[in-house]
C-alpha cells in the first residue's frame, strides 16, 4: 500500500502468548482486519456509493473470496504461518457459512487465523505483503 500502514498499532503480543489463543479467536481478529483492508483498498479506488462499496467488500471477504486469496498466498507463507492455518483450518467451528463449502469455509477460516496472528504479534509488514501479493493475482 505505502510507507504507512493502514492497521492501527496496538501493543503487540509474543508469538507464544499468540499461538494459546484459539484458532476461532485468531480468525475472528482476522476476519476484521482484512475487512478492514479491503474496504480501505476499495474506498480509495473510485468514488462509489456505499452499497457498491457494500457489493464489491462482501464478495471479497467472503468465504470464496478468501480462498481466492489463499490459493495466490499460500506458497508465500512461512512454515510457522502455515501451521496457524492448519490449526485454525482443522479446528472445531462454531458455525458455517450458508453461502460457501466446508472446505472453501475451513480454508477461509485458516486464512482469517493467519491474518489475526500477525496482526497481534505485530508483524504488520508481513501482513500488508500477504495481503498485497494477493491483490497482485
Amino acid at each position: 500500500m505505502s510507507a504507512e500502514s493502514i492497521f492501527v498499532k496496538l501493543p503487540a503480543i509474543g508469538k507464544a502468548q499468540a499461538d494459546n489463543i484459539s484458532s476461532v479467536t485468531l480468525a475472528f481478529v482476522g476476519d476484521a482486519v482484512y475487512s478492514l483492508y479491503v474496504r480501505h483498498k476499495l474506498a480509495l479506488e473510485k468514488p462509489y456509493r456505499a452499497g457498491e462499496l457494500q457489493k464489491m467488500s462482501s464478495n471479497l471477504v467472503s468465504a470464496h473470496g478468501q480462498n481466492a486469496l489463499l490459493n495466490a498466498v499460500r506458497p508465500l507463507l512461512t512454515e510457522e504461518e502455515e501451521a496457524v492455518f492448519r490449526r485454525a483450518r482443522n479446528a472445531k467451528k462454531p458455525s458455517h457459512s450458508k453461502s460457501a463449502g466446508i472446505a472453501e469455509y475451513n480454508n477461509s477460516t485458516g486464512l482469517e487465523a493467519v491474518f489475526g496472528w500477525l496482526y497481534l504479534t505485530g508483524a504488520y509488514e508481513r501482513l500488508e505483503y500477504l495481503l498485497e501479493a494477493g491483490d497482485e493475482n
